[in-house]
């Protein structure tokens, strides 16, 4: 691993960032960065936090365990989970993360709930939407994110501070700026509807191939890997 590369990297994503809120007119700072460390060792993950790397996302709770104790965790280190979660996993990471992107059905936030009631906390959770209607992604669908809300407002336990979403592979340039504006159109339908428990602060969408244009359409959080850590090889 050639961590100048990394380096160089990171110093590369966030100008690109940078240069596309000043494009789109938006605030700087306005889009936090996440690092997204699926298949990248504690090692390396390390390097990058020391390169002004501070919110990292892992997509297997098996992994996010392997790594965890090895994470120097500096000051103001985040940790989210991205990938999707199975019930019986929840009480492995509810105390490892501060936010999970993944929630798509009231059983898992009911779980969520349940364990961070147990332990005292209050847990903040993304809910994803399948923007595109794909059959071999997770997520609600678009159209019931108003009823999918209301339901996630009456647990104790969980925080829902906004949205995520992947859009479906586009080969065409901008071919996600659809989704995006789509899933933009989403978030600020919702958070008019002032539910309670609902702090819409988050939209999460835009990954190494199109983070740009999600700046530009209005994401608050992107998730990179390969245009910082380049491409892996992942677990089994």
């Amino acid at each position: 691993m050639d961590y100048s590369v990394i380096e160089e990297n990171i110093k590369r994503v966030m100008e690109n960032i940078a240069r596309s809120l000043a494009s789109s007119g938006r605030e700087p700072g306005s889009v936090r960065l996440l690092a997204a460390t699926k298949g990248v060792s504690a090692e390396v993950i390390n390097f990058a936090l020391s390169r002004g790397i501070s919110l990292i996302g892992e997509n297997r709770a098996c992994e996010l365990l392997a790594k965890y104790d090895s994470l120097e965790r500096p000051e103001g280190l985040e940790i989210h989970f991205l990938g999707s979660l199975q019930t019986n996993k929840v009480r492995q990471i509810i105390d490892r993360v501060a936010l999970i992107h993944s929630v798509d059905s009231i059983k898992l936030a009911a779980e969520i709930s349940r364990r961070a009631l147990e332990q005292g906390k209050v847990m903040d959770i993304l809910a994803e939407v399948n923007i595109g209607g794909e059959a071999s992604k997770c997520g609600i669908a678009p159209e019931k994110t108003g009823d999918f809300m209301s339901g996630l407002s009456r647990l104790g336990g969980i925080k829902v501070r906004g949205l995520m979403a992947i859009p479906p592979v586009c080969d065409a340039p901008g071919g996600s700026v659809k989704y995006f504006e789509r899933m933009r159109k989403i978030f600020v339908d919702t958070a008019a509807q002032n539910m309670d428990n609902i702090d819409m602060s988050v939209l999460s969408v835009g990954m190494s191939g199109d983070y740009e244009q999600a700046v530009a359409c209005g994401s608050t959080l992107v998730r990179v890997g390969t245009a910082i850590f380049g491409k892996r090889t992942y677990p089994a």
